[in-house]
């Protein structure tokens, strides 16, 4: 069956932030608009990378050929254990790397902390023709930065204001933003870490501090809810997915991407040489 077999409603519509958005009222487990089991969404997905991947290169071939400006920037935030990994490996590992720009943004450093929290987030914005994946974002210094009490309250009101001209400007210069929080229950997380425990291969992926942050959970909750609240714009909309179920998750974001990309009405960029000339060329070569 056709991917879009199963889909009875467009996600990104299900899954908006939207006025009066409440994370304690979300669910982790559902499946919005997805009307198929597990091995449906595995098809499905498989189905959905050829069409990514394809749009992705039209998306590069136009920057690099035909001088298109535009490119994506997929934000991922989440609790730990959500998916956010498995998103870049599963979604984003079915297009072409040489389009794709991956920041993985940890705790900031000596010299990273010495300038303004989006400083080092600039740097990493993604280049015309491009995918960029921000695999946790400048929202870190919002939400730690809340939960930590690592600024005051008035530096967190005002790191809101920030982002949101940031991405602002991104959007008036050809960036489509893409903001998902991936929506994982306390009890799934539990189990996620209780299995990287129990197995050798998965003590790597462990980390005590995960569980210090656990112990925030309501606090955390409490922060994503603020950032919705300030940071959820037109421009730069904040999508919710439900990650209990790792397969609906990565095709969720899937669907999100592609339907960014359908939008831009993206076609392949004419040649700038004669193809008859060099054709004939070629063939006396």
């Amino acid at each position: 069956m056709s991917r879009e077999t199963y889909w009875t409603a467009d996600p990104a519509d299900l899954l908006r932030v939207g006025d009066g958005f409440e994370l304690s009222k979300t669910g982790t487990r559902e499946n919005p608009g997805f009307d198929g089991d597990k091995a449906a969404g595995q098809e499905a997905l498989l189905e959905g990378s050829e069409i990514l991947a394809e749009l992705q290169e039209q998306l590069f071939a136009m920057s690099r050929m035909g001088g298109d400006e535009r490119r994506i920037l997929l934000v991922l935030q989440a609790m730990d254990t959500a998916g956010k990994g498995g998103i870049v490996k599963h979604v984003m590992g079915a297009v072409d790397p040489q389009g794709v720009q991956l920041a993985a943004f940890k705790k900031p450093t000596a010299d990273e902390l010495e300038h303004d929290f989006l400083w080092r987030i600039h740097k990493q914005v993604p280049g015309a023709g491009m995918i960029g994946v921000f695999d946790r974002s400048h929202y870190e210094d919002v939400l730690i930065g809340r939960v930590r009490s690592l600024a005051s309250p008035e530096e967190i009101e005002r790191r809101y204001e920030a982002i949101n001209e940031f991405e602002a400007e991104l959007a008036a210069t050809g960036t489509t933003i893409i903001k998902v929080m991936l929506h994982i229950s306390r009890d799934e997380q539990k189990a996620r870490l209780t299995e990287r425990l129990a197995r050798a291969d998965k003590h790597w992926k462990f980390n005590p501090g995960d569980v210090d942050e656990r112990l925030r959970w309501d606090d955390y909750a409490a922060a994503y809810q603020l950032v919705f609240e300030r940071t959820a714009t037109p421009d730069a909309p904040w999508f919710v997915v439900p990650a209990d179920r790792k397969w609906y998750a990565r095709l969720a974001v899937q669907h999100l991407l592609i339907d960014a990309l359908e939008d831009m009405q993206l076609e392949w960029p004419k040649a700038d040489y004669d193809v008859a000339e060099q054709q004939a060329r070629l063939a006396a070569s």
